[in-house]
């Protein structure tokens, strides 16, 4: 068998991680720093910037707005990386405004900097052993 390098292999065969974080915004800076040590560990360090702030977004919103646990799910498969987060409120995000048109708000610029940034992006409810949620995410294409 020849040999290849981790991280080249890494960047082709498929991978997901599931990280489960507690409702503490401390855990968006740990989502940060896990986020880019497995991109870096797997040879995406050109997505890390995009996909570090989109998670931190993600995740904040899901620690700030619900009441229970959250995680940061992350997925490679096809070219594709997305990056999403689980939270256990079922109700639907708010839709993101136009990004331009929100100037210096302070709050409702998350979703509306991920649409801008993803290529696709969406929410799906969850319901899982009985528990309700939601699962937003957004897709990284590597071209």
């Amino acid at each position: 068998m020849p040999d290849v390098e981790p991280t080249a292999q890494s960047a082709v065969a498929p991978w997901e991680y599931t990280l489960y974080i507690p409702n503490d915004l401390r855990a968006v800076t740990v989502c940060r720093r896990t986020l880019r040590l497995i991109l870096t560990m797997h040879g995406l360090i050109r997505l890390v910037d995009t996909a570090e702030l989109l998670a931190a977004e993600l995740v904040s919103n899901a620690v700030r707005h619900t009441e229970g646990p959250a995680a940061l799910r992350v997925r490679w498969a096809a070219g594709v990386l997305r990056v999403g987060a689980w939270d256990a409120d079922p109700e639907p995000p708010e839709p993101p405004g136009e990004f331009e048109a929100l100037g210096e708000a302070e709050e409702g610029r998350g979703l509306a900097l991920v649409r801008a940034c993803a290529d696709a992006w969406g929410w799906q409810p969850l319901v899982r052993d009985g528990n309700r949620g939601k699962y937003l995410w957004c897709d990284l294409v590597a071209a």
